[in-house]
């Protein structure tokens, strides 16, 4: 029979012609592995794209909506860069999508001079401070939504203890099952994510206070962590209950306060940059965010679509949040930047000359992108070491 044959022959083969057989099969293995190596790369470059174009276009559809809702000329408004793919004329506004698929533009002639009555530098100083402030808000929106969506499907971090190990900081301390931390460090916690972001950009030695909520009653306490060195960071011995369902009510109620958090954080982490707490190396760019996305996406495709779906909408929830709070920084070339010059307008009842406006954008803007270019050197060398 065939089953017979095939062993036989296969004893039959010479040592060489085995070892061609392991090798080309062997080479098989190694191409299907390249394959799929291959397919997540681009997958997550796809992923990587999407997010950022997602959270981009609501920024400039803010700037939008907000213009035209003012009576002010758009003259253009883009889904993606570079050269135009289709386009469409619909009234005074030129509707187009780009080649490259990386955000989007409005553009409202905000640096020029024009003698129309809707043009933008036209229009009363309240309107242009709307429309600027409009992008960062939208990002705000955005974040709110997928917040609405995240909780929606997975449920709320309510910071309600369910193991705490014997012998541990917490439990000398007084610390039980079933405890609810409501204070750390004096300040109201809604989140157990605050301990760890308190832990990690706040601690610095010695004794925490922490109130919790105790078989109905508030109780303070004080805990002394300690150093973990396996793991590399300063632990109280305390495992949470996880994500929990809530109510519809409590489910807007948690992402408000999910924005709010994610606004904390990053308003966190700039004060930490000023102060020199935290240096340029520690800062990560659109490169290393890709790779943080992908290696995200690789670890959550192993249990399914549902926890792929999360993990990308909570990448959008940070990033979104991160870029409605760094877009309103007083910084040239930047929203923020704008809404101070405005700001003086509206205090002085003069603006200022468009010229050096014009100056201090530009100046702003090359040194941003000298520092996109540093941070995407760092974010590279990152990957290959």
């Amino acid at each position: 029979t065939r089953m017979q044959r095939g062993p036989r022959l296969y004893n039959a083969l010479s040592d060489e012609e085995r070892l061609a057989r392991l090798r080309r099969k062997a080479a098989r293995k190694e191409k299907e592995v390249h394959r799929v190596r291959r397919n997540r790369i681009v997958a997550c470059f796809a992923i990587a794209i999407l997010i950022f174009g997602i959270i981009i276009i609501v920024h400039e559809l803010g700037h939008f909506l907000i213009a035209k809702k003012n009576g002010i000329q758009v003259d253009e408004f883009c889904i993606g860069l570079g050269p135009t793919i289709i386009g469409k004329q619909v009234g005074e506004t030129f509707y187009s999508v780009k080649l490259l698929p990386f955000g989007g533009a409005c553009m409202m002639g905000e640096d020029e001079d024009r003698p129309e009555e809707n043009a933008f530098n036209n229009k009363s100083v309240w309107a242009r401070m709307a429309v600027i402030f409009g992008g960062p808000f939208f990002n705000f929106i955005l974040a709110f939504i997928f917040s609405i969506i995240v909780i929606g499907m997975s449920g709320a971090d309510i910071p309600k203890i369910s193991k705490v190990e014997k012998d541990s900081p917490a439990y000398e301390a007084g610390i039980r099952k079933g405890d609810i931390m409501i204070k750390v460090a004096g300040k109201k916690m809604h989140n157990y994510r605050e301990l760890y972001y308190y832990m990690y950009l706040d601690y610095d030695g010695g004794k925490i206070p922490i109130t919790i909520l105790q078989n109905g009653k508030e109780k303070n306490i004080n805990v002394t962590p300690e150093y973990d060195k396996e793991r590399g960071q300063y632990l109280i011995g305390i495992t949470w209950n996880g994500y929990q369902k809530v109510g519809p009510l409590k489910t807007i109620e948690y992402s408000f306060r999910e924005v709010g958090l994610q606004v904390k954080i990053t308003l966190k982490s700039v004060k930490m940059l000023v102060s020199q707490k935290l240096g340029v190396k520690d800062l990560s760019g659109p490169v290393g965010i890709v790779k943080t996305v992908g290696d995200q996406y690789t670890q959550a495709a192993a249990y399914g679509f549902k926890t792929v779906f999360l993990t990308m909408v909570n990448w959008i929830i940070l990033i979104s949040a991160n870029l409605g709070v760094m877009n309103l920084l007083p910084l040239p070339a930047l929203d923020g930047g704008r809404l101070l010059f405005l700001i003086i307008e509206a205090i002085t009842g003069k603006a200022v000359s468009q010229n050096m406006e014009a100056l201090v954008h530009t100046a702003g803007l090359i040194l941003l992108m000298l520092l996109m270019v540093f941070v995407m050197y760092q974010d590279i060398v990152k990957i290959f070491m």
